[in-house]
């Protein structure tokens, strides 16, 4: 079995990524699921050098795989934001409820076809032999009129994808993996773990 310590503490994310790794006989580990507190200070231009500031600061502390993402919402009404600030829009701590509300309230009264937005993944590994391994993938939608579904998390519920109909917090895990930014990421980086773990 592979172990991977994945350098987040969003245990669902964690779920996500042991899922989309059917391929690979893989353990994906938290950073919290092996005991391990680190502060590390995000401070790239873009969401590939902000996930490998994240791997590279877990480089020496385990024999294990290091993977990092760094993902978030790029809305093009909004000249990109969140963007790399996703996860710290309106502050830290703030929950997805209030964050989703105040981009649907930025977004009030905006014609449908100015609604463009996407999710955009990109992922970081860090083989124990140092090398270095980096993937991106894209969903394109739009900024839905409401909040809406229970599934995913973050800002799935006002990310509208007009060929499900629904929002990705409204469609199927299964659904969303096979669609996903996270899932395109961790699909091309599954293929290359793949020729390294099995020549």
């Amino acid at each position: 079995m592979i172990e991977i310590l994945f350098a987040t503490s969003n245990a669902g994310k964690a779920r996500e990524v042991q899922a989309m790794f059917s391929e690979l006989d893989v353990d994906v580990k938290t950073l919290k699921e092996d005991g391990i507190i680190v502060d590390v200070e995000e401070n790239g231009k873009t969401f590939a050098e902000n996930a490998l500031i994240k791997a590279k600061a877990l480089a020496g502390l385990t024999s294990k795989i290091i993977l990092a993402d760094d993902s978030g919402l790029v809305v093009d009404y909004l000249n990109g934001e969140p963007g790399i600030y996703s996860a710290r829009y309106l502050g830290e701590d703030t929950s997805y409820d209030i964050k989703n509300a105040k981009i649907l309230e930025r977004m009030e009264g905006v014609a449908e076809e100015k609604r463009s937005a996407r999710f955009v993944c990109a992922m970081a590994a860090i083989m124990p032999d140092g090398e270095i391994i980096c993937t991106e993938g894209i969903m394109e939608g739009r900024i839905g009129y409401e909040i809406k579904g229970k599934n995913g998390f973050g800002y799935d519920p006002i990310f509208y994808l007009p060929e499900y109909g629904m929002t990705s917090a409204e469609i199927t895990p299964e659904e969303k993996n096979a669609i996903s930014h996270r899932g395109k990421a961790l699909h091309r980086l599954q293929e290359e773990l793949k020729k390294r773990i099995q020549g």
